[in-house]
């Protein structure tokens, strides 16, 4: 892949098939036929249709929802080294080919520290609904301080950002704008997620320790408005990633100094072992 021409079809053709592969593994799931793909239609409308037309009626796009969905795409799309790129990039560094290179990215991905932050996340607020909800979010808060409690907060907090999320702030909106045109605007999960906001964002456990919400925490309300299955969502996330990965995968290769990636291990000397003498050994 040292020829720029056959990079850049490597990279259209991962771009293009893998909405298709996304979509092929979640109808092979449901037991239903695979629709393929309509090339009149944009990029998401196209993966929407795949996901969840059939073939015995009509598939109409809904423009709100599909701008949802290119939303999502679009704030998961890069987010500097995170542990998937910095993988593309360590795997991709040894000359392999971009397909290889973004399958690395993709297990990486299936640890659910990484790709499973919003399913987690709706799994928390399907939890708290089940046990009382609303009424039941100061004792779930309780839970979260208590140093021998378990329970954790999802969706709050970020490595990176120390402050607010910025993606986080669209994500709401685009929740609202999803509930309101499906007419889910009670949806009881959504409610107590700004409650569950509210309450954090005015607690000065959470302020002090900088948690403010994350992009997770409303976009697996999103998703799941969409009709995508939780089981699904880190697939929608390796998605979207591709593009950024193949972003990166090209700047890396293109590098002048570009060399094999190489993290060093720092030797903190030896740890002390008791060895029994040879004699007293079974």
């Amino acid at each position: 892949y040292g020829d720029a021409k056959a990079r850049e079809i490597a990279q259209i053709r991962l771009i293009a098939k893998m909405p298709t592969l996304v979509a092929m593994s979640y109808k092979y799931s449901i037991g239903q036929p695979f629709m393929y793909p309509d090339n009149s239609l944009s990029y998401t409308a196209n993966f929407m249709r795949m996901m969840f037309a059939t073939p015995c009626e009509p598939y109409k796009v809904n423009p709100v929802l599909v701008r949802a969905l290119d939303r999502i795409f679009i704030l998961h799309a890069d987010h500097e080294q995170n542990a998937s790129t910095s993988t593309v990039r360590l795997a991709g560094s040894s000359g392999t080919n971009p397909f290889a290179a973004i399958s690395a990215g993709i297990a990486c991905l299936w640890g659910p520290a990484h790709g499973g932050a919003n399913e987690a996340c709706l799994e928390m607020l399907t939890s708290i609904q089940a046990s009382g909800g609303v009424e039941k979010i100061g004792e779930f808060i309780t839970q979260v301080k208590d140093k021998n409690s378990n329970v954790r907060l999802m969706g709050f907090g970020h490595r990176v950002y120390k402050n607010f999320d910025p993606r986080a702030k669209l994500m709401r909106e685009t929740c609202h704008e999803v509930l309101k045109e499906l007419g889910l605007e009670n949806d009881p999960l959504f409610k107590l997620a700004m409650t569950l906001e509210k309450i954090a964002l005015e607690d000065d456990y959470f302020v002090g320790r900088k948690l403010y919400p994350n992009v997770d925490f409303y976009s697996g309300i999103v998703q799941r408005a969409l009709g995508i299955p939780t089981e699904m969502f880190t697939c929608i996330f390796a998605l979207a990633r591709t593009v950024g990965w193949i972003a990166q995968w090209e700047e890396m290769i293109t590098d002048s100094e570009y060399k094999i990636g190489r993290p060093r291990q720092l030797f903190a000397g030896a740890i002390p072992r008791a060895v029994p003498p040879i004699s007293e050994r079974k």
